[in-house]
């Protein structure tokens, strides 16, 4: 059972293994990303949170990312992906990825709480 009450245990865990994110870091992560929620009050569809070293995206990549430590990405698009991004920056996400281009099922946002300078990259 999660201590977030907007997000089920499948959509947190890693995809190909199936295990949970051991991080206390991700914890932090998904304490944010619940009050987000909270605050925003329309529901988030979790694309991808927690992936292990050996999960295929992560494995094609030459040092792991944050998902392998604490992400999400969060499928949201038009006045949401609008609300959505400018809630997580008023919050604090330092890491935040924007997809917003071709087909709706594939936008998203991704939000990660990286101890360098405040990112906001593209895909």
């Amino acid at each position: 059972m999660n201590n977030w009450p907007n997000f089920t245990e499948s959509e947190l865990t890693c995809s190909c293994c199936g295990e949970n994110n051991p991080n206390i870091e991700f914890g932090e992560l998904m304490d944010k990303v619940q009050d987000l929620r909270t605050h925003l009050g329309f529901p988030f569809k979790v694309t991808s949170a927690y992936r292990c070293p050996d999960h295929p995206i992560e494995a094609k990549k030459d040092k792991h990312g944050q998902h392998t430590v604490a992400a999400i990405d969060i499928a949201v698009y038009h006045e949401q992906a609008h609300k959505l991004l400018t809630a997580a920056m008023e919050m604090g996400f330092t890491g935040i990825g924007i997809n917003q281009k071709g087909s709706y099922n594939q936008r998203f946002i991704h939000l990660d709480m990286r101890d360098s300078t405040p990112t906001v990259w593209s895909y």
